[in-house]
């Protein structure tokens, strides 16, 4: 063949492109299984981060168990069955109404205290951003948080999943004095009440991304576990009590 002609390149570079799109399709499919792990691995360790306890995404599996004790799915503000928690995607329920998701929430214990851990999804500056919370066990008080995203600014709106952040939220509340949901407002400096946090200087519209999706998200949640603390309030022992209280 004459390599001079237009017909050898383009034979050529059909031929590279059926050659490399087998190799990265073949790849692709052979590491689909070590990918999909590596992610429910994640997810473990950033559940697991939420109630501060600390661990390598290799060890996450081991020790995930041993704190988490129900993954539960809420829907319409009740407790539903048939469903595998962990494997919900957050992406797609979110863009329902709150009464409509099937919602994952984790209960888990630690040092004898049981906490809720709620997952977070929402919009930041540049993409999606997500997380998780937990709330200590009245429903209302901030125990831990981790966030993450997928492409905010470095040195900006990336510090959303730094301590310098995250470490805002321990003790704040969602639910006022009178119970109603306010979630947490992130404000750009002197945040000094119970519902307050102080967001990241220069990356405002991510900041309120995550004040956005807290506020979203946990609606899903609140009223749900309003009925368990008032359950709790009436009678801790009730054969006819939330099933949460089964794990005391």
């Amino acid at each position: 063949m004459d390599v001079n002609k237009n017909s050898y390149t383009f034979t050529f570079a059909a031929i590279m492109v059926v050659v490399v799109a087998a190799v990265l399709s073949f790849a692709a499919t052979s590491l689909k299984e070590k990918q999909d792990n590596n992610v429910r691995l994640e997810k473990m360790q950033n559940i697991l981060s939420s109630i501060n306890v600390e661990v390598e995404r290799d060890e996450a599996e081991a020790i995930y168990k041993d704190y988490v004790k129900q993954e539960l799915v809420v829907n319409n503000y009740q407790p539903i069955e048939g469903i595998n928690a962990f494997d919900i995607e957050l992406s797609k329920e979110v863009a329902k109404a709150p009464e409509e998701r099937n919602a994952p929430l984790y209960v888990a214990e630690k040092e004898g205290k049981t906490y809720f851990i709620l997952p977070l999804r929402g919009k930041g500056l540049w993409g999606p951003i997500w997380g998780y919370i937990s709330l200590e066990k009245n429903a209302s008080t901030i125990y831990g948080a981790t966030f993450d995203h997928k492409s905010e600014t470095p040195g900006l709106g990336a510090e959303i999943k730094t301590d310098m952040f995250t470490s805002l939220f321990p003790d704040k509340e969602v639910l006022d004095n009178s119970g109603e949901f306010t979630g947490i407002r992130v404000m750009k400096g002197n945040a000094d009440g119970p519902h307050e946090v102080n967001g990241i200087s220069g990356g405002t519209i991510t900041s309120v991304g995550v004040q956005d999706m807290i506020q979203d998200c946990m609606k899903s949640y609140i009223p749900f576990l309003k009925d368990y603390q008032a359950s709790q309030t009436a009678s801790a022992n009730s054969e006819n009590s939330n099933p949460i209280v089964s794990i005391d």
